[in-house]
């Protein structure tokens, strides 16, 4: 049976040598590109593969995209392919910023249509803190079989947000922490701002004080009072780029809230285009 919201540290240290589990180590910084891999190359879960967010879970910035366009799928599936992943894997993603990075590749994956995907609940700090086994050693790498049947309903582009700005039906709620949300402070895009009508939920707001997701009851509960009786298909995940709103559509997940969509683009895709609205403020 697959796991496709979270794994405990203590499960994925039970399987460790089991060949049909797959790791995927996502650590990055979004202010130093080269620090996740590094720090993957000094030491790792053991089996770890190394995915880059701006190599691999990304396509080429172009002049009207975001700072992390979605890659080709076929093209991510052969990437998948090469790390060993196949239909009947167990993946389980981790990075070492409370799930923020890896939540890209578990959305992915599930976006390709990959049955068994997980995030390492509490990731890599946690593994560290329980004193777990850890190695600089590269694993051999085996190609799978990765299935590619992406779903199209999943995501929603920059159109589709511009209409939702004018129905009530459908809420927009925005990952990114509340002082760039309002705009007091933007250090990665050149606009400030958030998409008119959208409300803010800082992803870390679904975290425990031990960096782990909250219990699915808490998590409904939240989100709950975010939706006011809104279906989760109604609901739209934004961010900066398409990364950490995914932290918001697994919450939801574990909440049993399944079927949320996420804008890859987000607010630096939205804000290419000068004619489209920004808001201010709360």
């Amino acid at each position: 049976m697959y796991i496709n919201t979270l794994v405990s540290t203590e499960d994925l240290a039970k399987h460790l040598d089991d060949p049909s589990w797959i790791v995927l180590d996502c650590r990055f910084t979004l202010t130093d590109s080269e620090a996740g891999r590094l720090a993957y190359q000094k030491n790792h879960i053991p089996g770890a593969r190394y995915v880059h967010l701006d190599e691999d879970l990304s396509a080429p910035i172009t002049e009207s995209s975001g700072r992390h366009p979605l890659p080709d799928p076929q093209l991510f599936a052969d990437k998948l392919r090469r790390l060993g992943v196949g239909i009947n894997k167990q993946v389980v993603v981790y990075d070492d910023s409370f799930g923020a990075m890896a939540v890209r590749a578990w959305w992915m994956l599930r976006w390709l249509g990959h049955p068994g995907v997980a995030l390492l609940d509490g990731g890599y700090p946690k593994w560290m803190r329980e004193k777990r086994v850890i190695t600089a050693e590269l694993p051999e790498l085996l190609n799978g079989q990765c299935a590619c049947l992406p779903e199209p309903t999943q995501i929603v582009s920059s159109e589709d947000v511009l209409k939702a700005l004018n129905s009530s039906e459908h809420l927009i709620i925005d990952a990114r922490p509340e002082r760039r949300f309002s705009g007091e402070f933007e250090p990665l895009d050149p606009v400030a701002g958030h998409i008119p009508g959208s409300i803010n939920w800082p992803f870390d707001e679904n975290l425990d004080i031990d960096g782990t997701y909250l219990p699915p009851e808490a998590l409904r509960e939240n989100f709950q009072a975010l939706l006011k009786g809104r279906p989760a298909w109604q609901i739209i995940h934004s961010c900066g780029s398409g990364v950490t709103a995914c932290h918001n559509l697994l919450a939801m997940e574990i909440a049993g809230l399944p079927g949320s969509r996420l804008y890859p683009g987000s607010w630096s895709e939205w804000i290419r285009d000068p004619s489209r609205p920004i808001a201010t403020g709360e």
